[in-house]
């Protein structure tokens, strides 16, 4: 079979629902989770934009997060609620490769900046005093390009390699959405070129940002435990713990997804894992920033206060 085949043909998608009376549930939890995913991510996004108090580089960076994660949650969990609804999972090809663009180009933006975000908490601990020169506003857009370029390039990349392959086996995609290991699965002939750019790039999306984290973390444990300061180990701590507890989930998820053999793999493995960092990590993401984090809950109040003021102006004009 030709693959240009692959072009007059559709793919079916099984889905995350299995046939079963848990189905009905699980629907209803994805489908809270992915308003509230994006209910709270925006909130984060509007306090960071009109709170001053949060114009700086760490908030900076995790406005753009949330901004991603929103993105990236879109393009996977719309489709698969409506396959349930209608009950088919079918997807086009054109309608494949465009998820499949979207999602790799907004998860590797995502690897890219949650490792460099890494160096921010770096250099706020490990030189405060420098803190203003290295992660002046141009660092800051220095580093969200590097990660949008990073994103993009992995998108543009592996793409065009994955949906031209010869889709001769099945059209049943055993997944809920278009995802590269589980494309790979699909197509015959010689996959060694494929597998080999799909290995590269993981090792760039992966393992570089990991590395960075990892070195930015050994240099402020190093800081932190030269510190004489009971409180001042504490503030460091309470800085890093929600970028550390996002990075483990997210980068956890992925590594299985993407790095482990494919020996290690089961279709239900794969869904839970994909489901964990594709729908729940964006609902864990401003979670996790935002009740850990007193900047976030003050600023909140502070909105909220200005708009009870605003509204009790109003009234008395009326």
């Amino acid at each position: 079979m030709n693959g240009n085949k692959s072009f007059s043909n559709d793919f079916n998608l099984v889905g995350l629902f299995p046939q079963n009376k848990a189905s009905g549930f699980l629907f209803i939890v994805i489908s809270a989770t992915f308003f509230i995913a994006m209910i709270a991510n925006g909130v984060m996004v509007f306090l960071i934009h009109v709170d001053p108090q949060l114009h700086t580089p760490m908030y900076f960076f995790l406005s753009h997060l949330s901004f991603i994660d929103m993105m990236y949650i879109t393009t996977i969990v719309p489709k698969t609620l409506v396959n349930y609804l209608v009950g088919k999972g079918t997807i086009s090809f054109i309608a494949c490769t465009a998820q499949y663009f979207f999602y790799m180009g907004f998860v590797g933006a995502e690897f890219f900046l949650l490792g460099l975000m890494a160096y921010d908490r770096y250099v706020a601990i490990c030189n405060p005093l420098r803190y203003p020169v290295l992660m002046s506003r141009r660092v800051c857009w220095f580093i969200l390009g590097s990660s949008w370029l990073g994103g993009a390039l992995d998108s543009f990349l592996l793409t065009p390699i994955t949906m031209s392959l010869p889709f001769c086996a099945s059209h049943k995609i055993n997944h809920f959405f278009c995802e590269a290991p589980t494309m790979l699965k699909l197509a015959c002939g010689d996959k060694a070129t494929y597998e080999m750019v799909m290995y590269i790039c993981c090792v760039v999306m992966l393992l570089i940002p990991f590395s960075v984290v990892i070195s930015s973390y050994a240099c402020i444990l190093v800081t932190v435990y030269q510190m004489k300061s009971a409180e001042g180990k504490k503030k460091a701590f309470a800085t890093c713990s929600s970028h550390v507890a996002v990075v483990t989930l997210f980068y956890g998820a992925a590594l299985y997804t993407y790095m482990l053999p494919q020996s290690y793999h089961t279709p239900l493995k794969d869904k839970i894992f994909s489901a964990f960092y594709t729908i729940f990590t964006p609902l864990l993401n401003p979670v996790i920033y935002s009740l850990r984090n007193r900047d976030v809950t003050g600023a909140m109040k502070r909105v909220m206060s200005r708009h009870q003021k605003l509204c009790c102006v109003t009234r008395k004009e009326f």
